[in-house]
C-alpha cells in the first residue's frame, strides 16, 4: 500500500525547519562576532594559532551558509509541496516533500560537520591560552 500524504504532513515540517533556521542564524551571529574579535587579535599578534583559527572560521562560515541555504530550500520545497497537494497533484506533492526531507538531511549533516569543526576551534583556543 503506497503512503498517502495530506496537506498536514508537510505542515508538520514547518516548526522544525523554522527552529533550525533560527539556530543556524544564531550560530552565524556568534561566529561573526568571533571573527571580528579575532581580527583585532590577529592585528596585534599574528602567530600560527591565530592563523589556524582564521582558517577554521572560514570553513565554518562556508558550512553555516550552506546549512542555511539547504534549510531555506527545504522550507521552500515544503511550501511548494503543500501547494501541489492543495491543487490535487498528489504525486508531485510527494516528490517535492521527499526533496524537502533530503535537503533537510543535508542541512543537518552540514550542521554536524560544523559542530565538529567548532570543537576543533575551541581546542585551538585552549592551545592559545596554554601558550600564554
Amino acid at each position: 500500500m503506497p503512503y498517502e500524504i495530506t496537506l498536514t504532513t508537510p505542515a508538520l515540517f514547518f516548526p522544525a525547519v523554522s527552529l533550525l533556521l533560527v539556530a543556524y542564524t544564531n550560530r552565524f551571529v556568534a561566529l561573526s562576532k568571533r571573527i571580528r574579535s579575532l581580527h583585532s587579535l590577529y592585528q596585534q599578534v599574528a602567530d600560527e594559532i591565530v592563523a589556524e583559527q582564521i582558517a577554521v572560521l572560514r570553513r565554518r562560515v562556508f558550512l553555516i551558509r550552506n546549512m542555511q541555504l539547504c534549510g531555506v530550500a527545504a522550507l521552500f520545497c515544503c511550501v511548494f509541496s503543500m501547494t501541489a497537494l492543495f491543487l490535487g497533484a498528489l504525486l508531485v506533492g510527494k516528490i517535492i516533500f521527499g526533496l524537502s526531507l533530503v535537503l533537510m538531511m543535508i542541512s543537518l549533516a552540514l550542521a554536524f560537520q560544523e559542530i565538529l569543526i567548532s570543537v576543533h576551534a575551541l581546542k585551538l583556543e585552549l592551545r592559545l591560552m596554554e601558550k600564554k
